[in-house]
């Protein structure tokens, strides 16, 4: 397996794990967040597939662009996640080793290599899954295994 399936491989596991968890929040809970000003669940979501789509951007050279309206229900923000899933999987999978070695500007102007803006949205990715997992415990939902494994 080459490294950018690994890559697109260790991203699908944390989404994955997290559109399962998303499956089994009721649709009344969407607007739950855990403290004032803090992200819903809808807003998780709408965060996360946004991210994933502005570093990808980034990643290919584009300016990384406005932020969708937010989602109107949990089944839009998953169907969001799903999409934004299967788009940054298709654009990992696809990066050579040349690619993954390229710099590109990144947060705050600096440059980065691609595979760094990569490792970056996996951690972002766990970050606020992991947030979310401690949410869906305060609904009364128990989450599934924090990956999805094969």
């Amino acid at each position: 397996m080459n490294r950018s399936a690994i890559y697109a491989r260790n991203f699908e596991s944390h989404r994955a794990a997290l559109l399962d968890l998303y499956g089994q929040l009721p649709e009344d809970q969407g607007h739950f967040a855990a403290w004032d000003g803090g992200l819903s669940f809808i807003g998780q979501a709408d965060h996360l597939s946004g991210s994933a789509g502005r570093l990808l951007s980034m990643i290919q050279g584009q300016a990384p662009g406005a932020l969708p309206e937010a989602s109107q229900s949990l089944t839009e923000a998953r169907e969001r996640l799903q999409q934004s899933m299967d788009a940054a999987s298709q654009a990992m999978s696809a990066m050579s080793d040349e690619d993954l070695s390229r710099r590109v500007p990144a947060f705050g102007g600096r440059e980065m290599p691609v595979a760094a803006l990569l490792d970056a949205i996996i951690a972002h990715e766990a970050h606020h899954k992991g947030q979310v997992w401690v949410m869906a415990r305060m609904v009364g939902v128990k989450p599934p295994m924090f990956v999805r494994m094969g």
